[in-house]
């Protein structure tokens, strides 16, 4: 029906918008840093608007290129964690039991219900839900989508595997160097590098634009696959039908103007960036049902 078509194309649109203030700002942060103040805030925000779409001309020369674009940014984004998680040299015996037994303190509930929102994000489930369809199937031969189910089954998988990795470099480090500490509270985006920096020395090449290298990747692959989602959201819940580089000037306009006024208001206060980041990550969490129950629901119905 017409009204749920709508509500769930504006939830789903509330969660890209939230999660493309955080991919942005993030990319333009790390811009900020490895031009050493030079460039605002707000001027990295346009770069990253700008570069998105650079990557998105090279949809015009096949979806594989486009992933193989995506491949080398998480590959970066990988290395410069992994070289992280190298210098913390964390207990193997405490990551395996952190990992395999749940606990968790009344205080963090609120950065673990983020945790969940940012790390599964709902239009990424729309994502991999159109991705499937990207691919040239006969849907009469049953082996064939037999076959094509079972080769993106282990794509997925092995896309979360190593999205679970990462996660687990990037928690472990910062675990390791400050958990306990009083200057925990005060770590940001920001100022992490530096503080990873000061805890690990600089070395041969200094750890603050190891880590940014890494900030900057996430970014960028994350602000392309927002974008990429957000074509298929707008284009599958309103049916639309237009050429898709204006559908994705609509739906970057959509979120580079709420992400260009919080570059502005928040620019001399990173705390309450930092805060807002993590509010952001709660609002990914309460728009997931509204992606996946609907998914789950009309993907299983053969009609």
């Amino acid at each position: 029906p017409t009204w749920a078509r709508m509500v769930l194309w504006i939830m789903a649109e509330i969660a890209l918008i939230g999660a493309d203030i955080q991919e942005v700002i993030g990319s333009a942060i790390a811009i900020k840093i490895l031009s050493n103040g030079l460039i605002p805030l707000w001027a990295g925000v346009v770069i990253t608007a700008l570069d998105c779409f650079i990557f998105l001309f090279l949809e015009n020369y096949g979806i594989r290129k486009l992933e193989a674009v995506f491949a080398v940014l998480i590959a970066t984004m990988a290395l410069a964690f992994a070289w992280m998680f190298g210098q913390a040299k964390p207990s193997g015996t405490e990551l395996l039991v952190g990992a395999l037994v749940p606990k968790l303190s009344s205080r963090t509930i609120k950065q673990a219900v983020g945790i969940v929102g940012c790390i599964i994000m709902p239009h990424n489930v729309f994502l991999h839900s159109a991705l499937v369809q990207s691919r040239k199937v006969d849907p009469k031969k049953s082996v064939r989508v037999k076959e094509a189910l079972k080769y993106y089954s282990i794509e997925s998988t092995g896309a979360l595997a190593v999205s679970f990795i990462i996660n687990v470099f990037v928690t472990t480090v910062f675990a390791k160097a400050f958990y306990g500490t009083d200057i925990a509270d005060t770590i940001g985006l920001a100022n992490a590098g530096q503080y990873l920096q000061d805890k690990y020395g600089g070395g041969f090449f200094p750890i603050l634009y190891i880590w940014v290298i890494g900030v900057l990747a996430a970014g960028q692959s994350s602000t392309i696959t927002g974008t990429y989602a957000g074509q298929f959201i707008m284009g599958g819940f309103l049916n639309l039908k237009m050429k898709k580089w204006v559908r994705a000037l609509i739906t970057r306009s959509c979120a580079i103007v709420p992400t260009m006024i919080v570059a502005l208001v928040f620019d001399s206060s990173d705390s309450m960036l930092d805060e807002l980041n993590e509010w952001l990550n709660v609002l990914q969490s309460v728009q997931i049902p509204f992606a996946v129950i609907p998914l789950l629901c009309l993907v299983s119905n053969e009609h």
